[in-house]
């Protein structure tokens, strides 16, 4: 089962204090950013989240799982409500992750040659 847009919208709505959160269909999912970092997916109407040492910290009691089969572990977070928590966990969390990659420019196509 396939997550539903409105939990999607109803996650970035809750996280909109942590920063510009977006999200993007992947793989009939969704990955969820900040500011330009990937920082949980949501499958199946759950969060998770990436685990860090400080989210880890934050939040030890919750469990790891990994989203989909053959995925590494996430911290699940069932627990969407409490904003406050959510917030803390998320900017904790994306203050250890690296910075997105650069974007590799375009290459500009050649003109087609006359022969």
């Amino acid at each position: 089962m396939a997550s539903n847009p409105e939990f999607v919208q109803y996650i970035a709505d809750q996280l909109k204090e942590a920063g510009i959160i977006t999200y993007r269909k992947m793989f009939g999912e969704y990955g969820m950013y900040i500011d330009g970092k990937i920082f949980a997916v949501i499958c199946e109407n759950q969060l998770y989240i990436k685990i860090t040492e400080a989210g880890k910290k934050l939040r030890p009691e919750l469990e790891e799982a990994p989203p989909y089969e053959g995925a590494k572990n996430y911290l699940l977070v069932e627990d969407i409500d409490d904003q406050e928590a959510l917030v803390a966990l998320v900017a904790a969390t994306c203050a250890q992750l690296p910075a997105p990659k650069p974007k590799k420019p375009k290459k500009a196509k050649k003109p087609a040659e006359k022969t």
